[in-house]
């Protein structure tokens, strides 16, 4: 079977051999693929809605794999007990959603070897939050498809001596896509740019505090964007 860039992409960054716990399975396309690919032992499927899940027992049984794959209705990590997966998988939500289900699952993530996330707002708050959680980040990718940008990234337990600190523009749009002076960050940095300054014409004769507000603000990132572009200039 066939998944979508994203899907492909984020299955590359689990490791072989481990068990999948996927929180937010949707269809259940990533464990089914993955352990049809003998890439992982036995996988474990969960979500908050019974249709999506309902929906990943289908496509299970299609491929005969109900002995390798269990799906369990859970909010989060919830339903999850320690040492039941290796990886967790996270795709497809916002920002801060992940985070309350890193933060409320706390009592089981200790157990995992690996985290794979995908979140889809907020970056660079979640990339500050899953760093002073102890989960350092150790490989970033970013993928556009269909006209969208979708950035994600493994992380494990932090060594005990800590973690060295990233700047504000490593923060926003990833320290290894940096130092990968990723084509795709590349593409994604013009955009955003391109963005900035359209809204900074928009506001240029704007009155009052708030327009003043929203202009300080967009030129800051505009600054941290250039930080960022210049990085490609110098490779």
């Amino acid at each position: 079977m066939q998944l979508s860039l994203r899907l492909s992409a984020i299955a590359e960054m689990v490791t072989e051999g481990n068990r999948l716990v996927d929180v937010g399975c949707d269809h259940g396309y990533l464990p089914v693929y993955l352990v049809l690919e003998k890439k992982i032992p036995c996988a474990l499927a969960m979500d908050v809605r019974k249709g999506p899940l309902s929906r990943a027992r289908e496509h299970i049984d299609a491929f005969d794999l109900g002995e390798y794959i269990q799906t369990r209705l859970s909010d989060g990590l919830q339903k999850l007990k320690p040492g039941e997966g290796d990886t967790l998988v996270i795709a497809g939500m916002g920002g801060p959603l992940m985070e309350k289900i890193l933060t409320e699952g706390r009592p089981v993530l200790d157990s995992f070897r690996e985290l794979i996330l995908q979140p889809q707002s907020d970056i660079r708050h979640f990339r500050r939050f899953l760093r002073g959680e102890g989960w350092e980040i150790v490989q970033e990718n970013i993928i556009q498809e269909d006209g969208k940008f979708y950035p994600m990234m493994k992380a494990v337990q932090a060594e005990r001596d800590g973690m060295p600190v990233w700047t504000p523009e490593e923060e926003w749009f990833g320290k290894l896509l940096l130092e990968q002076v990723h084509p795709v960050l590349l593409e994604y940095l013009k955009r955003e740019f391109r963005i900035r300054q359209e809204i900074l014409k928009r506001l240029e004769d704007a009155p009052g505090c708030q327009a003043r507000e929203r202009k300080k603000e967009v030129m800051e990132e505009t600054q941290l964007l250039e930080a960022a572009l210049k990085r490609y200039e110098s490779k």
